[in-house]
């Protein structure tokens, strides 16, 4: 794969459809590019796609709901792969409010301004009301922007955990559970060394904590941005996270290197 795919919109969850994209990682790998939508009382679209993809990700929403319903697009932070199409939304979607921190609405304008009328602020703790249910805004374990925000659905327990539990991948895949162990355990270290340099710095007792915080919130799924949705195996994810904490810090290939990868003197 030398250009990023966007897969055909499906359900992931109760109410919730994903939609699925990947980004080839030159010499890496791939990484899942994932946003969501929560067919709420009052539906939420959690991220909005990457650049390259922008006008096919408006195409896959409108195909899941009409846009002059949404009333929400919680960002869970403004890195360009997770905006792409933000500003054609706000546009087809009239009656969405924008949900994000202070300061992702600070460094969204630093790209292109957006009203404050359209913009609803929510921090680490809070929640908004969906009318049948609430999202719960939290720190994830890993992240690599100061304003990201996780999410909990008390109505389904899923969790969106932003860029945390994330991998890179030899392949695409509808499960998490279907990506061999070991493949799992060293993309997800691989992707965090990259996302998250700072986990190397972490005191462990602190990172257990985090990740206690997480497993006490029991989910029935995660929903990672960079990861297919794993069921059924938090206990993995945590490990998972908590052996990036002590893995090599990632540097990347020089120059040289990275040419060799990409001309196949080299495995991906």
């Amino acid at each position: 794969m030398d250009a990023p795919i966007l897969l055909d919109p499906r359900p992931v969850a109760h109410g919730t459809d994903a939609f699925a994209a990947y980004v080839p990682l030159p010499g890496l790998g791939l990484l899942p590019a994932n946003a969501f939508l929560i067919h709420a009382e009052q539906p939420v679209l959690i991220d909005a796609g990457i650049p390259a993809l922008g006008p096919s990700f408006v195409e896959a929403v409108r195909a899941r709901i009409d846009l002059g319903q949404l009333r929400w697009i919680w960002l869970t932070h403004t890195d360009p792969d997770h905006v792409g199409a933000l500003w054609q939304l706000l546009d087809e979607a009239p009656n969405a409010k924008l949900v994000t921190t202070f300061l992702g609405m600070g460094k969204l304008n630093l790209v292109s301004p957006v009203s404050p009328e359209r913009v609803y602020l929510l921090n680490p703790g809070q929640s908004l009301h969906l009318g049948d249910r609430r999202l719960h805004a939290l720190r994830p374990p890993v992240y690599d922007a100061p304003e990201t925000t996780a999410l909990f659905d008390d109505a389904t327990g899923v969790l969106f955990s932003a860029d945390a539990f994330g991998a890179v991948l030899r392949e695409p895949a509808d499960e998490a559970a279907a990506i061999p162990a070991a493949s799992l355990r060293e993309g997800g270290i691989l992707w965090g060394s990259v996302d998250a340099p700072w986990m190397h710095m972490i005191k462990e007792e602190e990172l257990a904590k985090t990740l206690q915080a997480v497993r006490e919130l029991a989910p029935s799924v995660v929903l990672s941005a960079h990861l297919p949705p794993a069921r059924g195996m938090l206990d993995t994810l945590l490990e998972n996270v908590s052996a990036i904490r002590t893995a090599s810090p990632f540097i990347g290939p020089d120059q040289e290197a990275l040419a060799r990868m990409l001309s196949g003197g080299a495995a991906a």
